[in-house]
């Protein structure tokens, strides 16, 4: 989208970075491996909470909005930059949300959230999947709003790994899954697991039901470990397995290498479950409650709750299953690999109509405005008539 965008408009597409995120693992690794654009301006904003960071950057995306007055601004995902919609509705701004409707129902993701607000205050959204367009209609969006489209992550791979295009070496790979621990000679099976959501690692219970399970296999582990993770396992004194490998972040390719090498994913990431179906590994999604259901749908994923009560048979059950699937054929069902261009589409037609971006105006067809905006000298004897 982002190339897109820049080839059909030029210079007047401004892609902005919120600097949450600076180190190379964690950025520019990105950049580099999927040859995106450098951000046209970096906001580096940091804070010692969600709430200091929204705070800073709802007032330096608003500033930069004001100087830099776009005829629109999207955003992406989940994440707390969506709250910086807050900026541009105090400026009138039209918003795209992409990644709209998404609900998991359980409020004590912060995720759930932001994306609530989001949604409700874009102009426009861009739903994945007919399922996530009635989920926003029946929290009264407009179905006007709504544009379903499919879900990117399928143009992604398709474009960056069954192309070839980020594919490492044999030599490379071979190398890669050395250091991981992972015996590529032997044809050795392993798993990889991911996990930095608030609600499981940022609790003693959740975070050690998450290693319980990756203990419980005999199978190697590759855990690349946010450093949220890292250090809530120092903190809490939760013992790593042996089979386990800690590790630190690593880039898009070399995820994708681990993960289509494996034999089964652990993760409680939203985007690598949708990743995995794709690309046919079986997942175990560690989530009380998910946004993406349609990875059970399609037998793809198999759910493991981190706050329940489990025996070592149960542990080692969950991990089982999802190894049992590896080899299985299933329609994973989240799109044709064309998401990113029907949305390009349909921003840059908004552009050009500005009259059909504009989400939140009153016109008397979904909205009961006649009664809000009162009927002049009449209102009085109306109002008399009704008391």
């Amino acid at each position: 989208m982002i190339r897109e965008l820049n080839e059909k408009l030029g210079n007047r597409f401004v892609f902005v970075w919120s600097g949450q995120h600076y180190s190379d693992n964690l950025k520019d690794v990105f950049f580099r491996q999927l040859g995106v654009k450098k951000p046209d301006y970096e906001l580096g904003v940091v804070g010692e909470s969600d709430t200091d960071f929204m705070g800073k950057w709802i007032g330096q995306l608003g500033s930069l909005l004001a100087d830099i007055d776009p005829e629109a601004v999207a955003f992406l995902g989940d994440t707390n930059t969506v709250v910086g919609t807050l900026a541009c509705a105090s400026l009138n701004i039209p918003i795209a949300h992409i990644e709209g409707c998404m609900r998991s129902y359980d409020w004590r993701m912060p995720e759930e959230k932001y994306r609530t607000v989001a949604d409700h205050l874009s102009d426009v959204i861009y739903a994945y999947l007919d399922e996530y367009k009635h989920q926003g209609m029946l929290e009264g969006l407009d179905e006007r709003q709504i544009v379903v489209t499919g879900n990117p992550i399928v143009d992604v791979l398709e474009e960056y790994f069954m192309s070839g295009k980020v594919r490492m070496t044999k030599v490379d790979r071979d190398a890669f899954f050395g250091a991981c621990g992972i015996s590529v000679e032997s044809g050795e099976m392993f798993c990889v697991m991911t996990a930095h959501r608030r609600e499981n690692v940022e609790t003693e219970k959740s975070l050690r039901n998450i290693m319980n399970l990756a203990g419980s296999t005999d199978v190697p582990v590759v855990f690349p470990a946010s450093y949220r993770t890292q250090k809530a396992l120092a903190r809490m004194k939760v013992s790593v397995p042996e089979n386990v490998n800690v590790i630190d972040p690593i880039g898009y390719a070399e995820l994708l290498e681990l993960m289509a090498g494996s034999t089964a994913v652990l993760t409680d990431s939203g985007t690598v479950v949708e990743e995995t179906a794709v690309l046919q590994i079986p997942s175990i999604q560690m989530r009380t409650s998910t946004e993406r259901p349609q990875v059970y749908d399609s037998g793809s994923s198999v759910k493991f709750d981190p706050h329940g009560e489990y025996s070592a048979e149960e542990f080692s059950n969950f991990v089982t299953a999802a190894m049992n699937r590896r080899g299985s054929n299933w329609n994973h069902g989240l799109g044709d690999g064309r998401a990113s261009q029907r949305i390009v589409s349909d921003l840059i037609h908004r552009l050009e109509n500005p009259l059909t971006f504009r989400g939140h105006h009153p016109d008397g067809t979904n909205r009961p405005y006649a009664r809000n905006a009162g009927v002049g000298l009449t209102n009085l004897g109306l109002w008399n008539h009704r008391s």
